[in-house]
Parts: C-alpha cells; sequence; structure tokens
C-alpha cells in the first residue's frame, strides 16, 4: 500500500533504469513525485516516456524542470557539434555531462525539503555505468553527507537519504527485476540520439548496453529502432 506521508522524490528520465527504479519505490510504499528534466537534451523523446512511466506506474505526480545546461555544451549530449559515438570506448566519454547528477540531485533535494521528504531515488549503477564519475557509490555517499549538512531538514536531524537501488545491478539484473515489478520497458528511451518518434538507433552506448541486458535478462526485447540492429 502507497504510504501518501512517505513522500520520495524520483529522479526519472524516462529510460530503463529510471523505470525501474520508480518501480522499486512504489513497491516500497513510498508515495512518488516523480522529477525529470529539460536541460537541452538533444531530444525530447526520453521527457514524453518519462510522462508515460510516471502515469502508468502511479506516480504521485510528475514534474519537468527546465533549465538549460544546452548554454556550457561540453557533452555530445548537449552539444549538436559534438557527435554521439558509435563505437564503445574507454574512459570517460563524451556523452558526459558536466555536472549532471550534482545539479539534478541538488534540484530534488530542494523539491524533498519542500515535500518535507526524506528520500531520493536515483538510477546510478556502478556495473554498466558507461563511466561516468557521478554514477559512483562513493560520489552519492558524499552528496548525502553534503545535504544533511546543507539543509534546515537535516540540520534539524531530519536525516535525508539517496536510494541507489541498482548501484550493485548489471543490466539483465535490472531488466529481470522491473519485470518482475510490472514495468512497461516498452514506454521507456534511453537512446542518445532517439527520433522525434522514440525510435533508437540502436549504435550508441546507451542502445548497447540496453540491447544487451535484455538478451542477458532472457526477456523479450521490444525496443523500436530507427533501423534493425545489428
Amino acid at each position: 500500500m502507497m504510504d501518501k506521508t512517505r513522500r520520495a522524490v524520483i529522479l526519472l528520465s524516462g529510460g530503463l533504469d529510471s523505470a525501474t527504479v520508480l518501480a522499486i519505490a512504489r513497491s516500497s510504499g513510498f508515495a512518488c513525485h516523480a522529477l525529470s528534466f529539460d536541460y537541452g537534451q538533444r531530444h525530447s523523446a526520453e521527457l514524453d516516456a518519462a510522462a508515460r512511466v510516471a502515469a502508468r506506474q502511479g506516480a504521485v505526480e510528475h514534474r519537468v524542470f527546465k533549465l538549460d545546461l544546452a548554454m556550457f555544451g561540453g557533452s555530445a549530449l548537449t552539444d549538436s557539434r559534438i557527435a554521439v559515438p558509435e563505437q564503445a570506448s574507454t574512459g570517460i566519454p563524451v556523452t558526459y555531462v558536466p555536472a549532471r547528477n550534482t545539479i539534478m540531485l541538488s534540484i530534488a533535494l530542494a523539491w524533498a525539503e519542500v515535500l518535507e521528504s526524506r528520500d531520493i531515488f536515483i538510477g546510478v549503477n556502478a556495473v554498466d555505468y558507461s563511466g561516468y564519475p557521478d554514477c559512483r557509490p562513493e560520489y552519492i555517499a558524499s552528496f548525502e553527507t553534503m545535504a544533511n549538512l546543507a539543509t534546515k531538514a537535516g540540520v534539524e536531524g531530519k536525516q535525508l537519504h539517496v536510494h541507489t537501488p541498482l548501484m550493485q545491478l548489471g543490466k539483465a539484473q535490472i531488466i529481470r527485476l522491473g519485470t518482475e515489478l510490472g514495468v512497461d520497458y516498452n514506454a521507456t528511451v534511453s537512446c542518445y540520439q532517439a527520433d522525434a518518434a522514440g525510435r533508437a538507433c540502436g549504435v550508441c552506448d546507451s542502445c548497447r548496453l540496453r540491447r544487451q541486458g535484455f538478451i542477458e535478462a532472457g526477456v523479450a526485447d521490444a525496443t523500436r529502432y530507427v533501423a534493425s540492429p545489428e
């Protein structure tokens, strides 16, 4: 049963991971307030997907926060002059958006305080994490420490927790878990360069991880592609 006194802010991108996190939070009894970001990313298909996921999974509300990280660029996701890589790479990829999780978690923290919530959920993952530094356990632990030092709620002893239920799971494990929780992955969009209809490119890092995850999970992948992936 959902307990409306146990509010949680869920960072919801519209992708596979965040949809699973929303399902986990709901199954844990939280009243889920979903938060997405229109941050100047390459496409809006993921925001359409986030709205679908929030509605289908019974979020109490879904808000989209607009900010323009494209003003700075520096990432293939926010600067059209930088191509999204279509081959596997090593190190921190050009799809890393500088400080993105720090910015988004900070805004989620502000909303959580207003909601008198002590819980934020985010779908970061240290296994299939594409090399992003702000998806690591030590980063999340440091942010949580900062949050409890920097907020009225934290100073007054109302400790806030940043939940990362997918942190140690591989993509196949995430898909199996989400399937058990009834997540409709057809509603999600993971591709870095999806078209206006939400069809995936099939060749970016996110598409490769997603496709391999479905194969390893033994779950049918109904992802719509611009062209059939090899």
